[in-house]
């Protein structure tokens, strides 16, 4: 039988990740052990309900799996309930948010234009800003959240929920503070680290164990895992709230989703495992080292960052410098020249998410490749040269005309001999890293 052409796909896409540099933040490498786990039997098992309470036989197995990867969260995090079954981010934020409010209550989200996630409370367009009175808090002049605007606007509208996350804020949560805001109105407070997971096992960025009462996590990002998500219960929510693991779990299913993809959930087993690990915690040191030096070689070449700098694995570039909606020119530019990297809003951003100004950068996938300072001190040069080459590729103020404009540009990029020559560099370093390392 001849092998279907899929195969042939996937095998590209393997030589594409092996050539390039990946510095999307939310992407990164899965271990060996985790991606055979996701290509087992498992995939081929239904299982809705929970451990002992399935609506399907022949799962007997398929429980001890995920009273195993329950059990891993709980040890690693300190935490008393998880659930794993969770799809993805959005699906786990929209559990939360349906266990928690009713259609209409009040939340306090930050901002898509500050860093926040879509199902932050994002307005008109996801089911966070339509069924829910979703109040939107920013940033201050030094590009952090500010606390001030946090507290009068939970002060004035008093939410039934406070989410405390982020997907390109480049700084620290202080969930402390959030704590203390939460308290004075009496909302709950969901902690959304999915871009920093990682970072807290590590002990690289604060926990919010001891100060929210749901956690709510994806499962790749820095934590290193397959593509799912993990919803966490503290003990602070369940002494609000004792039916609260219940409630989540009543959310996930039957409310938002049917059964769980079993071979994800021994994935999240396996990468809870490896998260335990003295070699984990190195690699969350280093993705911090990694951020700190890229952050730093790109000021040295010029580049204006957000907030003029990082605290986390992400920063961004902010390009407003050159002009206003530069972001689709660099990241595709970029992308020409061997590293990847996606266009990004910046705050107060003038122009559009579509034709934003910034581009999200991040290290936990260079960092699961092994490369150092070292690397990143050149990659930053790479970035520098990529920016000064198409400079000048000025987005057109009329809209009618953008279209046309990013079509050119594009069919320029992809025969420009630097940008070319840039990749061909970037090749001779990435095929000295594998795709993924514990050294």
């Amino acid at each position: 039988m001849k092998k279907d052409q899929i195969f042939s796909l996937i095998n590209k896409e393997c030589v594409r990740q092996k050539s390039m540099i990946g510095l999307i933040p939310s992407e990164n490498h899965i271990s060996p052990e985790v991606s055979e786990v996701l290509s087992s039997c498992l995939s081929s098992k239904y299982a809705e309900g929970y451990p002992h309470r399935r609506y399907y036989e022949g799962n007997q197995i398929i429980d001890e799996i995920e009273i195993l990867a329950q059990d891993r969260i709980k040890k690693l995090f300190g935490v008393p309930h998880v659930n794993v079954q969770p799809y993805s981010g959005s699906p786990a934020n929209g559990a939360v948010e349906f266990a928690l409010l009713e259609p209409g209550d009040t939340l306090l989200g930050l901002a898509l234009s500050g860093g926040g996630h879509l199902t932050h409370g994002h307005p008109k367009v996801t089911f966070s800003g339509k069924y829910f009175n979703s109040i939107q808090y920013g940033l201050n002049d030094r590009a952090r959240i500010d606390f001030e605007q946090v507290r009068e606007l939970a002060l004035k509208h008093k939410p039934k929920l406070i989410i405390a996350g982020n997907t390109a804020y480049p700084f620290e949560l202080d969930f402390a503070k959030f704590r203390e805001i939460a308290d004075e109105v009496g909302a709950w407070l969901l902690a959304d680290i999915s871009h920093v997971t990682g970072l807290v096992v590590a002990g690289e960025h604060m926990s919010p164990v001891p100060y929210a009462d749901v956690i709510m996590s994806t499962t790749h990002k820095t934590f290193r895992g397959p593509r799912g998500a993990m919803i966490l219960v503290t003990q602070r929510g369940l002494d609000r709230d004792p039916d609260l693991g219940s409630k989540i779990d009543k959310a996930v299913f039957p409310a938002l989703q049917g059964g769980p993809h079993n071979a994800t959930t021994a994935a999240i087993a396996i990468a809870a495992s490896e998260a335990a690990t003295p070699e984990f915690k190195k690699y969350g040191q280093q993705i911090r080292k990694n951020a700190d030096v890229l952050a730093s070689a790109l000021k040295k070449q010029g580049l204006k960052l957000v907030g003029d700098g990082t605290e986390t694995h992400l920063m961004l570039l902010d390009l407003t410098n050159y002009s206003d909606g530069m972001g689709l020119q660099v990241a595709f530019a970029l992308d020409v020249a061997g590293i990847y990297a996606n266009r990004n809003t910046i705050p107060h951003e003038p122009c559009s998410p579509f034709y934003p100004s910034g581009v999200r950068l991040g290290t936990p996938l260079v960092t699961s490749r092994g490369m150092k300072e070292k690397e990143m001190e050149q990659i930053a040069q790479w970035i520098a040269r990529v920016v000064e080459e198409v400079k000048t590729e000025v987005l057109p103020s009329d809209k009618k005309e953008r279209a046309t404009f990013i079509k050119d540009f594009r069919t320029r990029a992809l025969k420009n001999e630097q940008l070319l020559a840039i990749r061909s560099e970037v090749e001779d370093l990435a095929k000295k890293f594998p795709l993924f390392t514990w050294d």
